[in-house]
């Protein structure tokens, strides 16, 4: 009987613990979900974990729901790091070619992309877990393709670092393990999600992924198929479920319903409208910012994609089109429409993200390869550059 190729996602949320699990086609295709599993989190406040006790118990009830469904047991997980310590530093670095004959080498490449992670100016908190090269530059003309092979003087590169504080990692790491799963790797949410909420051709063209979750708004940059900035601010969902309740006097729980389009008949529909746009306004002026800091603001093509469990509310396209002047619209979750599970909730598109970077040798996932955990730190970048290679 053949081995099977199963791997697991792991979604630890402000709100709650979502975990993936799918089955792997040998011949290379969409990984088919077999078990999802879901928890209310506890222990944990914008993103960091707090309590690794009380987030482990949150961990294993997912954990333990979605092998369930799957009946399969879980050993190992891709987990993804949210929280507002994660952060992207863009950096440049450059070497001399080594090679008398001044042709380039892996090892040239791999020294440039250390002499950028140095330039960064990461402090001794910080912590690599993704590294991502944007553009290979020798003698001053980038080099699209592989830079192996080609001869010159001078080598640049240019690499997104994504990081976040050392303490942070090793919280989400000890409270996974600590559920009874040993942690495969980590990686981003906002990337994780990206490969199932974003399309090849989005990414090529330009485009930014918000995802607006309970307490957090992470945003992802794509030019030219490759993140170029990633950044978690401590703004969400909950906010407004917050002023929901302030404005009417209610439970947080009365509220929360109305956010979602619920009891509108008990309350004037006019004065929730301009509770929930109120807030939007402060989420959307910060993507701004967020974009005119790049110099992106109105310059990409396949405009913004939101995701996140306030992607839901009603409009939220039509006033992101008008306040950012950028094709807007809700994620879609396309590549699950095959699977076992058809669910149309983005809020799953970090856990099932995290089952095909799985995978680890599809198209989308060449180039964004993770930093072994054994290897973070200065000086990681090394061997896995030339996996990005054609």
């Amino acid at each position: 009987m053949a081995k099977r190729h199963i791997s697991t996602g792991i979604d630890i949320g402000t709100s709650s613990v979502r975990v993936v699990i799918a089955e792997h086609d040998a011949h290379g295709g969409q990984p088919e979900i077999i078990g999802m599993g879901i928890a209310e989190s506890r222990g944990l406040r914008h993103g960091y974990i707090v309590s690794v006790p009380e987030a482990s118990e949150s961990i294993r009830e997912a954990i333990e729901k979605a092998e369930k469904a799957a009946n399969v047991e879980v050993k190992k997980a891709f987990v993804a790091v949210g929280g507002l310590s994660v952060e992207s530093v863009l950096s440049t670095g450059s070497v001399f070619v080594s090679r008398a004959d001044n042709e380039v080498t892996p090892g040239d490449i791999d020294k440039a992309m250390e002499a950028a992670q140095d330039a960064a100016g990461l402090s001794a908190n910080d912590q690599v877990i993704q590294v991502i090269p944007t553009a290979v530059i020798l003698d001053g003309k980038e080099v699209l393709g592989r830079p192996t092979g080609l001869k010159g003087s001078r080598v640049e590169t240019h690499t997104l670092f994504i990081t976040c504080l050392s303490q942070h990692l090793h919280d989400f790491i000890a409270a996974v393990e600590e559920a009874g799963v040993a942690v495969d790797d980590v990686m981003p949410s906002p990337i994780a999600a990206s490969f199932v909420t974003l399309t090849k051709r989005q990414k090529t063209a330009g485009c930014m992924l918000a995802n607006i979750g309970a307490e957090t708004l992470s945003v992802a940059v794509f030019e030219n198929s490759m993140p170029v900035s990633l950044k978690i601010y401590p703004i969400g969902g909950m906010e407004i479920t917050n002023d929901i309740a302030l404005g009417f006097k209610i439970p947080l729980e009365e509220a929360e319903k109305i956010k979602k389009g619920m009891n509108l008949n008990v309350y004037p529909k006019k004065k929730v409208n301009e509770i929930i746009n109120a807030r939007l306004s402060d989420i959307f002026d910060i993507i701004e910012a967020h974009l005119k800091k790049l110099g992106k603001n109105n310059l990409l093509p396949a405009g913004i994609v939101i995701t996140g469990g306030s992607a839901a509310l009603t409009g939220i396209e039509d006033f992101a089109k008008n306040t950012l002047k950028l094709p807007s619209k809700v994620a879609y979750m396309d590549s699950m429409k095959n699977t076992k599970y058809k669910t149309t909730d983005t809020s799953w598109s970090v856990a099932y993200g995290l089952c095909i970077m799985g995978v680890d040798n599809t198209e989308e996932s060449a180039g964004i390869k993770l930093v072994n955990k054994s290897k973070r730190g200065a000086g990681s970048v090394g061997e896995w550059f030339k996996q990005f290679l054609p």
